[in-house]
């Protein structure tokens, strides 16, 4: 895969690369860790970038992890979607996928070790009661009274939890650390809760589950994994997966590092909110185009090249900041600039009539798929007496600025000729129905031959042979930069975040597929909606205009 910029240094690379000259490691193994309680937004693209970037820079090898200790939240459907959008961004990931349920045994077997050390007691305590026993930020937390029973005693409650001996939320394991650390994850923190639920992976052999932070640090170990990465909010956490580590038989000594995570304008990155605007209805599913989604953003029309752009583009640094949408929607425009084919479309349609000529004639005219590359060949569009053009590139009067139809003087038709508006047709409620026109026939592709100067270029498609095609012109979801600091983030929503129209594509779109996109001459970036479209059913999603009007709008 080819990348247009040269590849950044950052301070990751900079500790493997101080890593690997020192000795420490022969080799990187990095690991992409999802839970599969979700689909995956761009702060996934981002460590999917960073964890496969690197193993392919260093030669290493990354791992597809799924980090999956919670089965009430989990779902097969989850598991599948991510390994799709990993593909579609262009890695493959080392090996067989894993699950952290693949360790289930030995994750068992090492909390038996903790509580043989007296690191790790059974706990009564109701979830209310442990959160109040953890004291908060200023205040110390207090021991439980079960935290000093014996080693045997605990042996014989966590088999009892395992064989489903206590109700759900009766009984936990907890890690026998300080309660009065000034760090609350190193208070106590359970490291195993009954839940009587069938894994997707494990059926129903377990009914207690390993916690996510003790079952990270030892899948990681268990793997060998050198770096392993993660977003800053786990920096805490980075002191209980070293304790982990360093009180149980394990060999292997991966390092946690952590980045800040990717936080985008008018976008919520929560998964929790995300699923909230899915059982909501808010949205049409996961991979709903004005999703922050990957699966959103391909069905949207977002290509992998745009994605990996942005994501090499934005960096990783330590420091948090917001990236403008303005810079992702950037690198898609650029991407599909330079690739997509052109062809038009008409999506607020009027009539045009062209008097002087013969509605015998159908005129089979090439064009060129993208102007500045030719090897994407060319197509034929009929050129025929009446046409379609969209209703804001005419106006009965305008000034010298508008550089489109005007009533009584010219425009270029694109690819074709030169045409004039004469008079228009309008409805009982003064709606112009049609525009009728002459055209020049000497002006094919070519000036007037008198010399006059034809100023603006608009497209058209065909009456007789234009294929309908309903355009859904999506947008922002939010109408405020930071959806996630409000207090009821769904009152942020944009109400015209879809706008639905109905016109006309010329007939070569008939064979587009899905999520490829084209350039509408003059109308932006679209591509056939994978999900609404077939049977002779044509619907284009919106990708991105052709230029930024949010910065436009955002400065006034």
């Amino acid at each position: 895969m080819s990348e247009t910029l040269a590849r950044p240094s950052n301070f990751i690379r900079q500790i493997i690369d101080t890593d690997l000259a020192e000795g420490k490691h022969n080799s990187v193994h990095t690991r992409f860790p999802p839970e599969p309680n979700g689909y995956l937004h761009i702060g996934h693209a981002k460590s999917i970038c960073l964890n496969f970037g690197i193993a392919q820079d260093y030669h290493g090898k990354c791992n597809l992890r799924f980090d999956d200790t919670n089965p009430t939240k989990e779902e097969v459907e989850y598991v599948e979607s991510i390994k799709r959008d990993v593909e579609w961004l262009g890695f493959k990931w080392d090996g067989d996928v894993c699950y952290s349920s693949d360790y289930f045994d030995q994750l068992y077997d090492y909390a038996i070790e903790l509580i043989n050390k007296g690191l790790a007691y059974v706990d009564e305590l109701s979830a209310e009661d442990i959160r109040e026993y953890r004291g908060t930020l200023t205040k110390p937390g207090k021991n439980s009274p079960y935290r000093d029973r014996s080693v045997e005693e605990n042996l014989s409650l966590f088999a009892k939890m395992r064989e489903g001996g206590f109700a759900e939320g009766q009984a936990c394991l907890r890690a026998k650390i300080d309660m009065a650390s000034p760090f609350i994850v190193m208070r106590d923190p359970v490291l195993y809760r009954i839940k009587f639920a069938e894994h997707h992976q494990t059926g129903n052999k377990w009914c207690i589950y390993p916690m996510y932070d003790f079952t990270h640090c030892i899948s990681d170990a268990i793997e060998n994994i050198t770096h392993s990465l993660c977003t800053l909010e786990f920096q805490d956490n980075r002191r209980l997966y070293d304790w982990v580590l360093d009180n149980i038989s394990i060999a292997a000594r991966p390092h946690q590092y952590e980045f800040s995570r990717l936080n985008l304008e008018y976008a919520i990155t929560s998964k929790r909110k995300l699923n909230l605007l899915v059982t909501e209805k808010v949205v049409d599913g996961w991979d709903d185009p004005r999703m922050p989604t990957i699966s959103g953003l391909r069905r949207r029309g977002y290509t992998p090249a745009a994605l990996r752009d942005f994501c090499q583009r934005i960096g990783v640094t330590k420091q948090e900041n917001t990236v403008e949408m303005s810079t992702l929607e950037f690198c898609i425009r650029e991407d599909l600039n330079a690739n997509a084919k052109r062809a038009m479309a008409v999506i607020d349609p009027v009539k045009v009539v062209i008097e002087n000529m013969s509605a015998d004639v159908d005129e089979i005219l090439t064009m060129p798929n993208h102007p500045n590359r030719p090897e994407l060949g060319q197509r034929e569009v009929t050129f025929t007496r009446e046409i379609y053009i969209d209703r804001a590139d005419f106006r009965e009067e305008a000034n010298k600025n508008y550089k489109r139809l005007v009533l009584g003087k010219e425009v270029r038709l694109r690819n074709a000729y030169v045409i004039k508006a004469e008079r228009v047709e309008k409805d009982a409620n003064g709606e112009i129905t049609t525009i009728y026109c002459t055209y020049d026939t000497n002006t094919l592709n070519k000036n007037p031959e008198d010399g006059r100067k034809i100023k603006g270029v608009i497209h058209w498609v065909s009456a007789k042979f234009g294929v309908q095609a309903e355009f859904r012109l999506y947008d922002r979801l939010f109408n405020t930069p930071n959806p996630g600091a409000a207090e009821a983030f769904l009152s942020t929503i944009n109400p015209t975040s879809l706008v639905v129209k109905y016109g006309f594509i010329e007939p070569s779109l008939q064979s587009a597929e899905p999520e490829y996109a084209y350039q509408f001459e003059r109308e932006g970036y679209f591509c056939l909606d994978s999900k609404h479209s077939g049977n002779n059913q044509f619907v284009f999603n919106r990708t991105v205009g052709l230029r930024d009007t949010w910065s436009d709008t955002s400065s006034n």
